[in-house]
C-alpha cells in the first residue's frame, strides 16, 4: 500500500498536518496506535459538567488555532476566560495568598500590590523595585547557593535510555529560568513565583528549564531593556490596542474535543487513519516504507507527529544521530483529578481560578483549577469542580499509584487548603505518562541540530511539542509548516514531471 503522506502520530500536530495537507489535495494516512485521536485532548462530559483530561484551552495571543477553529467553522462555540475573576493564589505557610495584581508571569508592573502582598518578603519586593534600574545587555548568572546541575543532554530518570553527545550552553547562549529569574529578582522570587508557575504549565523545574526557549519573550526585554518590568510596561503600552479585547485564554463551549472531533470529520475523502503501531522505518528510492505490527506502508513523505521518544526508535534507521538527539529530549508525566461537590459543601464561594503549590510547599497537589470560575458553561448552578494536577518531573510515580489511592491523597489536600469536609459527587482521573516535553538548557543547539538533520533526509518533516512550542496553537503552526514543506516539495516534482 502507498500513500503520498504518512503521518506517525494522531494528536493536534498529526491532525493540522492531515488537514492542511488535505487543503493542498494532498491525501495523507496517519498512523495512531491508540484507540482514538486527538492525543492529550480529551473531555469527558459527566451529570451536565464539562471535564478536560489534558489542556482546557489555548493562548488568545497565538493566532494558529483560532484560524484553524474558523475553518472547521466552530467560531460560534468559541468562549473566553472569565478574566475579571483571574486571580491566582499560591499556597504558603499553611494559606492561601493571593499573587499580586499586574504580574506578567513573575514579572511585576504594579507598584502597590507588589507592597502590599504577603508572598514575597520586604527584601524580595525591594530587589523588585530595583530591578526597574536594571541596564539593558545580558548580564552574568547569578548563582542560588550551589549551583544546580547543568542538564547535559543525557536524560535522568524515565526521560529515555540512549544519550548524545553532551549539550552544553555558555551563559551567553542560554541558561536555565531559575538563574535568570534569580539575577532579577532573587530566590524568593524563583521559589514561589517562577517554580509553581512553570510546575503547572511545563511539568518542569526552572533549576533545568531553558530560559532561551520557554521565556525567549523575556530574554529579548532583557538585552533591550535590562530590566524586565520595565520591558513589559513598555511592550504592553505599543501593543495596547491590539490586545484590547481578548480574553487571556480561549476554549470551545463543548470542550476541546469538540476541535478534534472536527478535525476527525475533516479528515473524510482525504486521509485515511490506521490503528496500527509504527514499528521500523527503511528508505526507499521513492520515499520511505513504514513496518507496521501486520504490513507496510510505503510513502512519498513522513512526519513525526508523535512524541520525540516514541519518534526516536524509527528516526535510528534513518539517521543514527537523529534517532539519539530525539531521545535525549526529556518528557514529563501528568494526571489530572477531576472532583465536583455541591457548593454548598464549601462555607464561602469560591474566588479566583484556583491555586498552586510551590515544591518547597508541595505533596502531592501541584495545582488545582476551579473550573467553574474559570470558564462559563462548565458546569451546572449548584455544581462546583476542581480540577487537580498532579506528578511532574519530580513525582512521576503518582501515576502508578490506584485511583482510590490518589482521590484520598487528593481530597486530604483540598480538604486541608480549602477548608471543607465533604466526599466527591463523582471523579474522573486522566494520567499522560510521558507527555510534556521538556526544554532544558541546551534545548535550542539541540533543536538546530536536529532540524538540520531532519532537513537532509528529503520528505521527512517534525511536528509536536518537543521542538518549538508545547501549547495547540504552537503544535498546529508546526503541523501547517509540515504540511506546506510537503505540498511545496510536490509542486516543484510535479512541475519537472
Amino acid at each position: 500500500m502507498h500513500t503520498p503522506a504518512a503521518i506517525i502520530g494522531g494528536g493536534i500536530s498529526g491532525l493540522a498536518t492531515a488537514y492542511y495537507l488535505g487543503k493542498a489535495g494532498i491525501p495523507s494516512t496517519i498512523i495512531e496506535s491508540r484507540p482514538r485521536l486527538g492525543g492529550v485532548i480529551e473531555t469527558a462530559h459527566v451529570d451536565g459538567c464539562t471535564i478536560e483530561g489534558g489542556p482546557d484551552s489555548f493562548l488568545s495571543v497565538k493566532p494558529a488555532a483560532m484560524d484553524l477553529i474558523r475553518e472547521l467553522g466552530l467560531a460560534g462555540d468559541v468562549i473566553g476566560s472569565n478574566d475579571h475573576l483571574r486571580v491566582t493564589y499560591i499556597w504558603k505557610g499553611g494559606r492561601l495568598v493571593p499573587m499580586p495584581d499586574g504580574l506578567q508571569l513573575m514579572v511585576p508592573t504594579k507598584l502597590l500590590p507588589l507592597l502590599e502582598t504577603r508572598l514575597l518578603s520586604w527584601s524580595t519586593k525591594f530587589r523588585m523595585g530595583m530591578e526597574l534600574f536594571r541596564p539593558p545587555g545580558r548580564h552574568p548568572k547569578a548563582q542560588r547557593g550551589a549551583s544546580p546541575r547543568r542538564h547535559t543532554g543525557a536524560p535522568t530518570g524515565d526521560s529515555a535510555t540512549r544519550t548524545a553527545a553532551p549539550f552544553c550552553a555558555s551563559s551567553s547562549e542560554d541558561q536555565s529560568v531559575a538563574d535568570f529569574v534569580t539575577a532579577h529578582y532573587g530566590a524568593e522570587a524563583v521559589d514561589y513565583l517562577a517554580e509553581p508557575l512553570l510546575s503547572g504549565i511545563f511539568g518542569g523545574s526552572p533549576a533545568t528549564l531553558s530560559i532561551t526557549s520557554v521565556l525567549p519573550r523575556f530574554v529579548e526585554l532583557e538585552e533591550k531593556y535590562g530590566s524586565l518590568t520595565k520591558g513589559v510596561l513598555a511592550e504592553r503600552k505599543a501593543n495596547r490596542a491590539q490586545a484590547a479585547g481578548l480574553p487571556l485564554c480561549r476554549t470551545l463551549k463543548g470542550g476541546l474535543a469538540q476541535l478534534t472531533g472536527a478535525h476527525t470529520a475533516s479528515l473524510a475523502g482525504h486521509s485515511t487513519v490506521i490503528e496500527r503501531r509504527a514499528r521500523a522505518i527503511d528508505r526507499t528510492s521513492n520515499g520511505f516504507r513504514i513496518r507496521l505490527d501486520d504490513g507496510t506502508l510505503e510513502s512519498t513523505s513522513l512526519v513525526f507527529a508523535c512524541e520525540a521518544h516514541n519518534a526516536a526508535p524509527l528516526a535510528a534507521s534513518l539517521d543514527g544521530r537523529l534517532g539519539d538527539l530525539l531521545a535525549t529530549v526529556p518528557y514529563s508525566s501528568s494526571m489530572t483529578v477531576a472532583l465536583a461537590f455541591p457548593d454548598s459543601a464549601f462555607p464561602h464561594p469560591l474566588r479566583g481560578f484556583g491555586f498552586l503549590v510551590p515544591k518547597r510547599e508541595r505533596r502531592r497537589l501541584v495545582a488545582c483549577t476551579s473550573v467553574g470560575v474559570k470558564f462559563p458553561h462548565r458546569a451546572p448552578p449548584g455544581t462546583t469542580v476542581l480540577r487537580c494536577f498532579l506528578g511532574g518531573m519530580d513525582d512521576a510515580g503518582v501515576l502508578a499509584e490506584s485511583d482510590d489511592a490518589i482521590t484520598a491523597a487528593v481530597l486530604a489536600e483540598l480538604h486541608e487548603i480549602l477548608r471543607f469536609q465533604a466526599a466527591p459527587l463523582f471523579r474522573r482521573i486522566f494520567r499522560w505518562p510521558r507527555s510534556m516535553a521538556q526544554y532544558t538548557v541546551g534545548h535550542p543547539q539541540r533543536l538546530a541540530e536536529i532540524e538540520a538533520r531532519a532537513a537532509a533526509i528529503p520528505g521527512l518533516q517534525l511536528a509536536g511539542n518537543a521542538y518549538q512550542g508545547i501549547g495547540i496553537p504552537d503544535c498546529i503552526r508546526m503541523g501547517k509548516q509540515a504540511a506546506a514543506s510537503i505540498a511545496k516539495t510536490a509542486a516543484v516534482m510535479s512541475s519537472n514531471v
